[in-house]
């Protein structure tokens, strides 16, 4: 059974940073897409970052430049280094394991495995 832990969540004023971390587990060997996404209250969740598993790369328009998703394969984690933060960005973050595709790399409905979330909350 896939597991999926997220922390690295906070309070941060506007231009802050923060590293989100995604500990998976329990998945078999294979090719997938990994991804964060976020939802606020009140909105509908969306894509912020996907990676597959050739190390390529999808971002939100919202958060290009400002945003890195990356992935250690040794400990199998997932990473979201959150730079410049703004007020906009608050919202519980999760991170969602899925098929290979890299079209379809911040699409939620593409993924079967999801975190609990880490709360992002940035202050103006």
């Amino acid at each position: 059974q896939v597991q999926l832990v997220e922390s690295g969540g906070g309070s941060v004023q506007a231009g802050g940073s923060l590293r989100l971390s995604c500990a998976a587990s329990g998945y078999a060997y294979g090719t997938y897409n990994m991804g964060w996404f976020r939802q606020a209250p009140g909105k509908e969740r969306e894509g912020v970052a996907g990676i597959d598993s050739d190390g390529d790369t999808r971002y939100a328009e919202s958060v290009k430049g400002r945003f890195t998703i990356s992935k250690d394969n040794a400990v199998n984690t997932l990473y979201l280094q959150m730079n410049s933060l703004k007020p906009e960005d608050t919202a519980m973050y999760y991170c969602a394991l899925g098929p290979q595709n890299w079209w379809t790399l911040l699409r939620a409905e593409r993924y079967n495995s999801w975190g609990q979330g880490t709360q992002v909350t940035v202050s103006s």
